[in-house]
């Protein structure tokens, strides 16, 4: 598949098949995401895969109430460790979330390069998930999501309601 065509097709997926996700796909997308540039090559990221359906039934409470969850055959929970560094001498002990961002995107893409759905979750009780998944202390999630065949054929329809570039790049200065 193209990697444009990956890019504006890639979509929010809130319904899956129950086919399972076969370990060989399942580690290429894990390998794309393990492959991401970080700031120093620090790759303060850590995946929590989970398939078991039960434990994901038990997690829908500390995931924003988000029970389509347990549709998907494959939970990744995306975590990163404080990397004590200020980026852009603003971002405190938060500036991981960059870098663990651009390694969920890339998990992500290698997804819908696969034909597999997902569905970013951003909305969950931290110290919930952390305390369910035995996440150490200096490490937070960063975001999860269910993994799996989309059910709806029409799940990577590209989509129009985009703001134009004219609408979101300035040349030289903010404008």
């Amino acid at each position: 598949m193209d990697f444009y065509e990956v890019i504006r097709t890639r979509r929010s997926v809130r319904k899956f098949k129950t086919d399972a996700v076969p370990d060989e796909v399942l580690n290429r997308v894990l390998d794309a995401a393990r492959i991401a540039q970080s700031g120093h090559n620090w790759q303060p990221w850590r995946y929590i895969v989970i398939r078991d359906r039960e434990r994901m039934k038990e997690m829908i409470p500390i995931c924003g109430g988000w029970s389509f969850i347990v549709e998907a055959p494959v939970l990744v929970v995306a975590c990163g460790t404080n990397l004590n560094v200020n980026r852009g001498g603003y971002m405190g002990d938060l500036s991981m979330l960059i870098d663990v961002s651009i390694s969920f995107d890339h998990l992500t893409l290698a997804a819908r390069a696969e034909g597999l759905g997902t569905c970013w979750i951003g909305s969950f009780n931290n110290d919930g998930v952390k305390e369910y998944l035995n996440i150490p202390d200096d490490v937070q999630v960063v975001a999860m999501t269910p993994m799996g065949y989309p059910a709806e054929e029409d799940a990577f329809s590209e989509r129009t309601n985009r703001k134009g570039l004219d609408e979101i790049v300035s040349y030289e200065r903010y404008e």
